[in-house]
């Protein structure tokens, strides 16, 4: 299995996951649940009109935080916006509820994945396995 395969599946696993942005010097955490992997590249979404969104352009240091059980997950990278209706695409069929009401609005998603990215996967007291994605 893939690395980016690993945190897939353990964002999956976990359901509900958090991602941490910053605005200026305050630190801004918010709940997520949409991810895909495709071509073994870990892609996320959200709202181009969205605060996170607009924190991830202006400081691209961005990390996931989910917990499984006894288990928690740190992801970190830079987060790359991704411009392509292929994988918009894929987007739709993933979430077609939440693309019906993007298009009703007029809104537009915003996908990205964390270029150098890192995790590791963590008891409460130790390290189970540290890598790069």
């Amino acid at each position: 299995m893939s690395n980016a395969a690993k945190v897939h599946e353990f964002l999956n696993e976990a359901k509900l996951f958090y991602f941490l942005t910053t605005d200026g010097n305050q630190p801004k955490g918010r709940p997520f649940g949409f991810q895909m992997l495709v071509d073994d590249v870990l892609y996320f979404g959200c709202g181009t009109f969205k605060n996170v969104f607009k924190q991830l352009t202006a400081n691209p240091r961005v990390e996931v935080l989910a917990v499984n059980g006894g288990e928690f997950l740190r992801y970190d990278g830079e987060a790359t916006v991704v411009k392509d209706d292929a994988l918009l695409a894929k987007v739709r069929e993933a979430i077609p509820q939440i693309m019906d009401l993007y298009d009703k609005n007029g809104w537009e998603m915003g996908l990205f994945y964390l270029k150098n990215g890192h995790a590791e996967i963590r008891g409460m007291m130790d390290l189970k396995e540290e890598f790069d994605v």
